[in-house]
């Protein structure tokens, strides 16, 4: 059964404000001085981790489907991976800005220092593989293709964990929480895996009718 066109709208636009919101919270916290003594890097780090958010949000939406049989889930997916793209383009600003000061003779060096930065700028590299070809024409263009491009997207999440573990070393309590739902979402894309997941449904309902 087809969606109504009001309620995929409303969808929609719930998911752009649920998107945008905590890009106006840090943003607030910076304005009233409650964002530490480096707001530049307190955006950077937030919006760094925004990016796993919504990297993950993304990947969560085929399992969700299969598990739900809701086609809302699917509606957003292109939604929530150009928001994924976004927040990586603001991260890159945040960095060009606060860190480098729009300097760019310094990124030589801030490399040698940091190399991870390497590694951030591959994924950014493969989100924007994926935005630039996320629309009708380039579906068609690309054919059976455009399902392979877009696998690229696992490497992205690796790319990414990879990033965030080197800048927080130090403190692997939140990277292993960003890291097991990474891994549970590859464990429930395994075709055995994927499956059973309509059949898991099936399982939860089976108690309800019970009950009827």
């Amino acid at each position: 059964m087809a969606m109504p066109r009001y309620t995929l709208t409303l969808w929609r636009i719930m998911v752009f404000i649920a998107a945008l919101a905590p890009l106006g919270w840090w943003s607030y916290q910076v304005a009233i001085n409650a964002a530490g003594p480096e707001p530049g890097r307190y955006l950077l780090l937030n919006i760094g981790q925004g990016i796993l958010w919504m990297l993950l949000l993304t990947l969560s939406l085929t399992p969700l489907t299969k598990l739900t049989r809701w086609k809302g889930f699917t509606l957003i997916r292109r939604q929530l991976g150009l928001w994924t793209l976004a927040y990586a383009v603001l991260h890159l600003f945040c960095y060009a800005v606060f860190i480098l000061g729009l300097d760019l003779s310094r990124l030589g060096s801030e490399i040698v220092r940091r190399p991870y930065i390497i590694v951030g700028m591959l994924a950014l590299a493969g989100l924007i593989v994926m935005g630039v070809t996320s629309n009708k024409w380039s579906m068609r263009k690309l054919g059976k293709r455009w399902k392979t491009l877009h696998k690229i997207v696992y490497l992205v999440l690796g790319l990414g964990l990879l990033h965030f573990l080197w800048v927080v070393r130090a403190d692997l309590e939140q990277w292993s929480l960003y890291a097991a739902a990474g891994a549970l979402l590859m464990i429930l894309r395994i075709p055995p895996v994927a499956r059973q997941l309509p059949k898991f449904r099936q399982l939860i309902k089976r108690p309800h009718r019970a009950h009827a």
